[in-house]
């Protein structure tokens, strides 16, 4: 890289940064966009967009990027986690009541294929919030898909879990 091509990457970065980190902390953990902003710059580096003038319309492409780094660790961090699977008779249950423990058992079994059976999408954005922890907004970020839609999902999965978990 030339002197005056690092001069353009690095006006580029100190101009966008903040604006960056702002908008990324909304849609991820706040406290991960740094890095999302510094692993944006590193790739445009490797990539060679060293000047301004190669970029058009920089804020628009730079929250692009930003996205889709955001989903291509999405898309690892899900195939990562395929191979975490619990089964549930793997799972000891501590209770000095073996009745109880059969039937916590088997709520589980129930639970489990019942979750199987939601749509992929809407399995996959319920076990995001309710085992994995994500927020809305994360989930909307990580699938491409906006708050209002995975809202509507979680209710959905909730509606089906409810109505075939009733006893």
């Amino acid at each position: 890289m030339n002197r005056q091509q690092g001069v353009g990457l690095d006006r580029l970065y100190r101009h966008h940064r903040d604006k960056l980190v702002r908008f990324i902390g909304r849609h991820i953990q706040a406290d991960r966009a740094p890095d999302i902003v510094q692993q944006l710059f590193a790739r445009l580096a490797a990539k060679g967009h060293h000047a301004d003038l190669a970029i058009v319309a920089p804020d628009a492409y730079l929250r692009q990027a930003a996205l889709n780094i955001i989903r291509d660790e999405a898309r690892h961090d899900s195939r990562r986690s395929a191979n975490l699977h619990v089964c549930a008779d793997d799972v000891p249950l501590l209770a000095s009541d073996p009745i109880a423990a059969l039937e916590a058992r088997d709520i589980l079994a129930r639970l489990e294929a019942t979750v199987a059976r939601l749509e992929p999408r809407t399995r996959e954005i319920f076990l995001a919030h309710r085992i994995d922890g994500f927020s809305y907004g994360e989930i909307a970020a990580r699938t491409g898909l906006s708050v209002k839609t995975v809202e509507k999902h979680m209710s959905l999965a909730i509606a089906y879990v409810a109505r075939h978990l009733a006893v």
